[in-house]
């Protein structure tokens, strides 16, 4: 997924078949040429396919079985025995996956389909039923003593290959609860957390913004923040502005509920700060997270607070307003970039850096891999599903030409290119950590820009692709770890009590200012707009995984520069790895060390250069 990111605004398109990349596809015809839609045969040929039929009760039975077999027994398994045991529970959780892939896939094509909606909904209710018997496998897995768990995986004949895996698990048993209990949190799950998502969800899709006269969708309203026209980007600043302020209470409440919903979680579990459960899952120390926290809050001065002075310079403006952060340069040249023409440039510059990199992306586009126009209900935003390692991963965007656009496509097929070489793992291991899952998406990034940036000699065009790669940097980096700040700012005032609108509004208002800088004024209004950062509701805590993507890549990428014999190899070999290695492994072949205080400097250096060759161009 990208974070904060910015798109056009909505074309007139249909939808059409046999008029996409390959025969037997469909795609949607726009403006920027026929844009491909999802094809997801792959994982069921339809809605009511007697497959999908035939897969839920699978899962019922083997669920069942599964737990008759080994529940109450696991302690007393030999090697082969707990190898059988696993592979079972992995066959198990792909037949899982590839069913709510294929509803939840479904759903996002079009949040606004009751009929989708209740689908998922009543598919996610059934597998939570089945699975419930499945809730035993953990628990007692993490009550098997220690010396034994050593035996089994380093036995010959075990599950050693799959250490990685229950090592992690196994970091949570400070934080088990009865079985009783784990069962009940897992059946409440659907009207919990899962059911306020829901809740955002379709809310989010269904807001619509008057902007001089026209009706449009919240992509296409955000979009506009990055128009040419400043008076454009006003009038869609302030519809955001009125919409989200209509319905901060809607937004507050479900802020409000989450919070207190993982507060009283977390109490149970006696997790020992809000955020400790997400590093847990991530793999990652929460030192390492705070200093990569702390190396980004030093840095606002010497990056945001100095760009956004410099941008202020040449727009001409003595303060910025925030319709003006994502504005493209006076000296820009408005530029529609059209379907084939970002697909060409994104090969290209993977190609660059190795025909296998540009072979892994190709099949997104020929096989029905990515869905790419923005479509009415469809959900906003872009990300990359890696649905089960036996189907392969699906890329969706709501590409609207803008140069920003084909980094996102670049951003988004790094991820599917990581997710298909994780896969020969298997299922269990295949999962990245979030620190982890944003390397190949963002190096996918930097190699675009730096193919894009050596064909650039005009210096009014050099300039605006370095500020679009500057502030592109500073979504990643300085908003994200702002976004962070603002989560746990937000979770420890919860835990005080009840809070209101403008309650969270003043503690989004207090991040904004320190991160972005005395360069800007705030409209009124802005201080809602807290309220359609999705990962704050689906996924708490998650941004700061960006932040260590951006500074991760900035640093392996000046390890390819300084030494790039072998670095492709070393760099396919870390994506291949997916969940099986700790981020110290995975990083050791390239001299790096996230615990290093110095590697997030690093990272953060590589921005102020670029600051440096903008001060160095003519304004």
């Amino acid at each position: 997924m990208r974070p904060d990111r910015e798109f056009l605004r909505r074309p007139l398109h249909d939808t059409v078949r046999d008029a996409g990349p390959s025969a037997g596809l469909s795609a949607t015809q726009t403006e920027f040429g026929a844009l491909p839609d999802w094809d997801l045969t792959d994982l069921y040929p339809a809605p009511d396919a007697p497959e999908l039929t035939a897969d839920l009760e699978a899962v019922e039975e083997k669920a069942a079985a599964f737990a008759a077999d080994y529940e109450g027994k696991l302690a007393a398994l030999d090697a082969p025995g707990m190898l059988d045991a696993i592979q079972r529970y992995e066959e198990i959780d792909i037949l899982v996956g590839r069913i709510m892939s294929y509803v939840g896939l479904r759903y996002y094509q079009n949040t606004t389909d009751s009929a989708r909606a209740k689908q998922m909904s009543d598919i996610q209710a059934r597998i939570t039923d089945a699975t419930t018997p499945l809730v035993f496998f953990s628990l007692e897995f993490n009550r098997v003593p220690d010396d034994h768990y050593q035996a089994l995986f380093t036995a010959p004949d075990g599950p050693a290959r799959y250490k990685p895996v229950f090592d992690r698990m196994r970091a949570m048993r400070p934080h088990q609860l009865s079985d009783e209990l784990e069962k009940f949190l897992h059946d409440n799950s659907v009207v919990g957390a899962a059911a306020w998502n829901r809740l955002f969800d379709e809310t989010m899709a269904g807001l619509t913004f008057q902007i001089d006269g026209e009706e449009m969708q919240l992509e296409a309203a955000l979009t506009l923040l990055t128009d040419h026209d400043r008076a454009r980007r006003e009038a869609a600043a302030r519809a955001l502005a009125q919409v989200f302020g209509d319905r901060v209470k809607l937004f507050a409440r479900i802020h409000n509920t989450l919070a207190k919903e993982k507060a009283v979680e977390d109490k149970w579990r006696k997790m020992p700060s809000p955020e400790y459960g997400r590093h847990l899952a991530n793999h990652v120390e929460p030192e390492v997270v705070e200093a990569l926290r702390d190396a980004v809050t030093r840095a606002y001065p010497r990056i945001s607070h100095r760009y956004y002075k410099l941008k202020a310079r040449w727009l001409g403006l003595d303060k910025l307003q925030v319709w003006d952060r994502n504005a493209p340069l006076p000296t820009e040249t408005p530029r529609s970039v059209g379907w084939d023409e970002a697909r060409q440039t994104v090969l290209d510059a993977y190609a660059g850096f190795s025909p296998r990199l540009a072979e892994l992306a190709e099949p997104f586009f020929d096989r029905g891999w990515i869905d790419a126009a923005v479509k009415p209900g469809k959900a906003p935003g872009a990300f990359a599903h890696p649905t089960v390692t036996t189907a392969h991963p699906y890329v969706m965007l709501n590409y609207l030409g803008k140069p920003r656009d084909v980094m996102t496509l670049a951003h988004e097929l790094g991820h599917g290119v990581h997710q298909r070489l994780a896969a020969q793992q298997g299922e269990l291991l295949s999962s990245t950590p979030l620190t982890l899952a944003e390397t190949a998406s963002v190096f996918g990034e930097m190699l675009t820009f730096r193919k894009l940036l050596a064909e650039t000699t005009d210096p009014a065009q050099k300039k605006a692709l370095l500020a679009g790669k500057v502030e592109d940097m500073i979504n990643t980096v300085v908003r994200q770890i702002s976004f962070y700040d603002f989560e746990l700012r937000l979770h420890a005032a919860r835990a005080e009590g009840e809070l209101t609108p403008d309650d969270i509004n003043a503690i989004w208002m207090d991040v904004a200012t320190e991160s972005l800088g005395p360069a800007f004024e705030f409209m009124p209004g802005y201080e809602t707009f807290w309220s359609y950062v999705p990962h704050f509701v689906h996924s708490p805590f998650y941004v700061y995984a960006y932040a260590f993507g951006d500074g991760l890549v900035n640093a392996l990428y000046a390890a390819y520069q300084a030494a790039p014999e072998g670095f492709q190899q070393k760099y396919f070999d870390m994506l291949s790895a997916g969940g099986s290695k700790h981020h110290k492994e995975l990083l050791a072949p390239f001299g790096l060390d996230a615990s290093d205080t110095a590697f997030w400097d690093k990272g953060l250096q590589m921005i102020e250069d670029f600051i440096d060759q903008l001060e160095a161009l003519p304004d």
